[in-house]
């Protein structure tokens, strides 16, 4: 049975479902432009918020493609865009009309720029660099022009190029040094380093030769619905294909999601149990600027659509990618990976209990609301939450700590049973569709599976279906949040709308889909999670506390705004809550380890925010040494260790004799737990409420008695 764990909300096929196109309607019959026509008519009648296609509208999606198809400004001339301006106030004319006029124009000059591309690099790297010339490049190409004539976009490339050998010099220079039998001249290494730079070039062109129009033109029709917002994508067949498999829960690959940047693709994401989680080399904020396959050369990913850079890392179990990676501290490194099945099994809930001062504490870690959506009751993640509850209450369990940092949202209808688990009844989250009719989703089960202490820890990258849950237990006052200063703020509902549906008398085969916003969500308290998600009752800064993740530094994002509250009645077994959370700010405000923390995190914006690097090699090195001292110096000074030791449940342990990665797995997991300062912390936060906030039913139990 295929599993779906679907990071929206997957809700019944609107009405548009249900309608129909007739393809010999149009004007012409090319694909291109029925693709266009549906996608159009989709996204007017059921986006949540449609949008006006103006001329606003047309400036932003003329910006945003030539920006997504030349990010670098290392193809187009400044002519090549003073003719396409004409259209910068037309496209949306030429969408109300089917007219891909502008896409074509596009498309045929950039095949022009890239065949210039690949003379233009063959020629800058016939010649030396010299790495002893004083000059830098300026990676902040937002800021930059497009170069006026062949000569200035060839300055452009040598730079580029430049910036492209100097790591690879760098490497061999290094390894000479500490190796004899690697022993190089400086001229031989420069040598050396320019043709693997040209190898690399020349596999990133004949990688971009495989590719056909339909690809590019797929791209501009993602440019267009991505101004809707950023959860809206049309998926190709094939896209769509992909998109099921990674839903199923098992893949053969490296185990991490991947983000699109102008400088390579973005780790946002490590799957755990995969290749690059039991690699350990590898960390979210990292970025893959090269992949080679084993014993072949790199190939440059910079510019390169995500699918095609996806395509290059994923492959055969057994097989081996090299992975040239920017380290977040601003180091690179080439790391070799083994491709696997990745078994989505640590996706699901994992618990584990911890003893302190001779009173059991329980923690449930929940990386996404998963649920197999042909067949709900196989399995789910309440459920699943709700076993692991059962289970740390047998072994005495007096606090619970909910961890749902990295968590990225799923099912709305686990969210709403596992808050049952926690509350008596009432509702749980109120949901909006476009027409402003609200429907309440409510725990209608008045049996309550953990009435003791609750902690829910959250960070930048809890979302969705996890800002449901947060948001809930805080507006009801059950749990204490702690984590960062907001979570990621996706306040809206996904589905998925296969476009073949919609036509009669198909004669183009599968059309793809859409995966359209049409609904928003919001908490009992009547706020929407969008943009401002859920503010920490004791916040915590992380690595990434300066990093832009959120989304509120997403493009297009849909606007924060409130509805009326649902009826609802807050928790009434604290006694000290407020002062719980006052204790633990004052804690926290003495930690040196928080104080690390948060000079790590500044740290990391600072390289982040660096745009400008030297091409002369002395301070280039320079540069290289004092970004890997300070990297080694957080590394050093972020150990720490609580002194708490966590345990499995006996069901796992019973596990352990015949599945070893299993216990590694598990012993890994519980050392990082007993380094982890936000788990402490935790920790102190149940001590309290369980020492000084007695449900009322028990203190008025004990004054009786």
């Amino acid at each position: 049975m295929k599993r779906k764990f679907f990071l929206a909300v997957w809700i019944p096929l609107i009405a548009v479902a249900s309608c129909s196109f007739a393809s010999s309607s149009f004007e012409t019959d090319d694909k291109d432009k029925l693709l266009l026509d549906l996608i159009v008519y989709v996204l007017d009648r059921a986006h949540y918020e449609p949008k006006d296609i103006n001329d606003d509208f047309s400036v932003s999606v003329y910006e945003d493609f030539i920006d997504v198809i030349d990010p670098t400004k290392r193809y187009f001339l400044e002519s090549d865009i003073r003719e396409f301006e004409q259209y910068k106030f037309q496209i949306d004319d030429q969408i109300k009309n089917t007219d891909i006029s502008f896409f074509n124009l596009v498309y045929d000059r950039l095949m022009e720029r890239m065949a210039d591309a690949r003379e233009i690099y063959q020629e800058v790297l016939d010649q030396p660099f010299d790495f002893s010339t004083a000059e830098v490049i300026d990676t902040d190409y937002d800021k930059q022009s497009y170069a006026d004539s062949r000569e200035s976009l060839k300055e452009r490339w040598r730079k580029q190029l430049k910036y492209a050998t100097i790591g690879t010099y760098d490497s061999k220079l290094t390894l000479s040094q500490k190796d004899e039998a690697a022993k190089i001249t400086p001229e031989e290494a420069e040598k050396a380093s320019r043709e693997a730079t040209r190898q690399t070039l020349d596999e990133f062109f004949a990688f971009t030769d495989d590719l056909e129009r339909k690809d590019w033109f797929v791209q501009y029709l993602n440019t267009i619905v991505d101004e809707f917002d950023p959860h809206t994508l049309y998926f190709a067949p094939e896209d769509k294909e992909r998109f099921d498999i990674d839903m199923s829960g098992k893949f053969e690959g490296i185990g991490a999601r991947l983000q699109k940047k102008p400088e390579g693709a973005k780790i946002v994401e490590i799957i755990s149990g995969g290749p690059v989680w039991r690699d350990q080399q590898i960390e979210v904020g990292d970025e893959i600027l090269k992949v080679g396959q084993e014993g072949e050369p790199p190939v440059n990913i910079v510019g390169m659509r995500l699918d095609d850079a996806i395509k290059l890392i994923k492959g055969p179990k057994g097989t081996v990618v090299d992975l040239t990676v920017r380290k977040v501290d601003g180091s690179i490194e080439v790391i070799s990976i083994t491709r696997d099945v990745v078994e989505l099994e640590e996706s699901f809930a994992k618990s584990a209990t911890v003893i302190k001062d001779g009173t059991t504490y329980g923690l449930i870690h929940l990386p996404s609301f998963y649920a197999d959506f042909e067949n709900y009751n196989s399995r789910n993640s309440a459920a699943d939450v709700a076993r692991e509850v059962a289970m740390l209450k047998e072994q005495g369990a007096e606090g619970l700590i909910l961890d749902l940092r990295n968590n990225g949202g799923g099912s709305l209808k686990t969210v709403v049973e596992m808050a049952g688990l926690f509350i008596k009844d009432g509702p749980v989250v109120q949901v909006r569709s476009s027409d402003q009719e609200k429907e309440v989703y409510e725990d209608k089960d008045e049996r309550i599976q953990w009435d003791g202490p609750l902690v829910i820890l959250v960070n930048e990258l809890s979302a969705s279906a996890s800002e449901i849950m947060a948001g809930a237990m805080q507006d009801y006052k059950r749990a204490v949040v702690i984590g960062s200063k907001q979570t990621f703020g996706k306040g809206t509902v996904q589905n998925i709308i296969p476009l073949s549906n919609i036509v009669r008398g198909n004669e183009y085969g599968d059309l793809g889909a859409i995966k359209i916003t049409t609904q928003k969500f919001y908490r009992v308290s009547g706020g929407s999670n969008q943009l401002e998600g859920v503010k920490s009752d004791v916040v915590l800064p992380d690595r990434y506390s300066y990093i832009d993740l959120g989304e509120k530094d997403q493009q297009n994002p849909l606007k924060w705004d409130q509805i009326s509250p649902a009826d609802y009645e807050p928790w009434d077994g604290y006694i000290d809550f407020e002062g719980t959370i006052e204790r633990s700010q004052q804690r926290l405000a003495q930690h040196p380890q928080i104080a690390m923390v948060e000079k790590n995190a500044r740290w990391l914006k600072e390289q982040q925010d660096q745009k400008s690097v030297p091409l002369k090699y002395e301070l280039y090195r320079e540069r290289e040494q004092e970004i890997k001292d300070q990297s080694n110096y957080f590394r050093e000074n972020l150990k720490y260790d609580s002194q708490l030791s966590f345990s499995s449940l006996p069901y796992e342990t019973e596990l352990f004799t015949q599945d070893s990665v299993l216990r590694e797995k598990r012993d890994r997991w519980h050392r990082n737990l007993a380094g982890d300062v936000y788990v402490e912390e935790s920790i102190n936060v149940l001590e309290d409420l369980r020492m000084n906030s007695f449900r009322k039913d028990k203190l008025a139990k004990r004054m009786e008695d």
